[in-house]
């Protein structure tokens, strides 16, 4: 039955979730309440080890929740480990099936003129919502002092002019942070 809930909760989450892994948070966040999986504290820390693990933060949480849940439900963890496989499963499914279908259409009508049109329109907007993202973090708060304002430049001009490669710029960064402060 533990299966059954987990799969349901998790395919509307991951069928209504826009706007992300965080977005959906709350969504994932009222589903394990309302089963009683685990506490608010253990659903902080999931999300916590949700973000600091590799992967999106919905389908982390995903599937820490489905092994969590197996485990309050009393289940061995060779049981619980398909509880993860049920709920990570389950919402990714409606994304997969989304994109197939999209596919599909796009591989047969990718000459048309309206459609070449639609995506020449969707890049620019992607563009615009991803430098609007970057604008909105450029806050006090995330440049505290003048070596931010320093590392942020050479960043960017690393990337821009010099092509580095961003997990060099990163290493880069955190050496010079650790140095800095």
């Amino acid at each position: 039955m533990i299966y059954l809930q987990l799969f349901w909760a998790f395919f509307l989450i991951g069928l209504f979730g826009f706007g992300g892994g965080y977005a959906i948070l709350s969504l994932i966040e009222h589903e394990v309440m309302a089963h009683g999986w685990m506490t608010p504290g253990e659903f902080t820390d999931i999300v916590a080890i949700s973000q600091m693990t590799p992967g999106p933060i919905g389908i982390n949480s995903a599937t820490y929740t489905g092994f969590t849940a197996c485990q309050t439900a009393g289940m061995s963890e060779a049981f619980c480990v398909l509880g993860s496989v049920v709920a990570t499963s389950a919402i990714i499914l409606p994304s997969l099936v989304i994109m197939l279908i999209i596919c599909r259409i796009y591989l047969r009508m990718k000459d048309n003129r309206w459609v070449e049109g639609s995506l020449k329109t969707l890049r620019v907007t992607v563009i615009g919502l991803i430098a609007a993202a970057a604008l909105m973090l450029m806050t006090p708060e995330n440049f505290i002092d003048g070596w931010s304002y320093v590392l942020f430049a050479l960043v960017f001009f690393g990337t821009l002019l010099l092509k580095m490669h961003p997990i060099l710029l990163i290493c880069i960064a955190g050496a010079m942070g650790y140095f800095i402060y």
